[in-house]
């Protein structure tokens, strides 16, 4: 597989910078497997309205870019700008189309047991979730395994066409401060396995 995709990546800077530029270094200079889209810490008033900082997003960083990777610390859920980023990358504009989707769960995630291969749903970003729910998306371990990023990015790339995405969650107004989110479906069942599915 050579494909080579624009990947704009949504993170909480102030903890995960550190992984973003691993992330980026191992598979946009390292191994050549995608294109980096990203912000970059400052380039964006963070006091401007909602609609502002989406369009901003939209229109500046996400217009070139074909999927979007979520990476995931302890405290990504939390934050208004992710959540205003995967919102503005799974709409589709006049100007630009959506973007895939695909989440990855960083070594500083705090996994809800002993099995690293299960995830809190309460603790990740609740739109990601949603999408995951629907298909749309997908959520991984993190690896700095070139052939296991650039088949996910490629799926995330392939599967934007041919499942709708769920964007019907209001968006945040303010960061959080709680430890989860609400899942009021099902709260007994809050953990969920990783992604093994097979999209080709």
């Amino acid at each position: 597989m050579n494909d080579r995709h624009r990947v704009f990546v949504s993170y909480y800077h102030d903890e995960d910078q550190g992984y973003r530029e691993l992330f980026e270094d191992l598979f946009t200079d390292i191994h050549d497997i995608m294109v980096s889209e990203s912000v970059e810490i400052g380039e964006i008033v963070s006091n401007l309205p909602p609609e502002s900082i989406q369009q901003i997003i939209r229109e500046g960083y996400l217009r070139d870019s074909t999927v979007t990777v979520v990476l995931i610390g302890a405290h990504t859920w939390q934050r208004k700008f992710i959540d205003w980023e995967i919102s503005a990358s799974i709409r589709e504009t006049k100007n630009s189309p959506r973007s895939g989707l695909l989440g990855i769960l960083l070594p500083t995630y705090p996994g809800p047991t002993d099995d690293p291969n299960t995830y809190c749903i309460e603790t990740i970003p609740p739109r990601l979730y949603d999408n995951i729910q629907c298909g749309f998306s997908d959520i991984f371990n993190w690896s700095d395994d070139p052939q296991c990023v650039r088949s996910w990015i490629h799926n995330a790339f392939k599967w934007k066409k041919k499942i709708p995405p769920n964007n019907s969650r209001e968006l945040f107004k303010n960061n959080r401060s709680d430890e989860r989110w609400r899942y009021l479906e099902d709260p007994a069942a809050f953990v969920r396995s990783l992604s093994s599915r097979d999209r080709e």
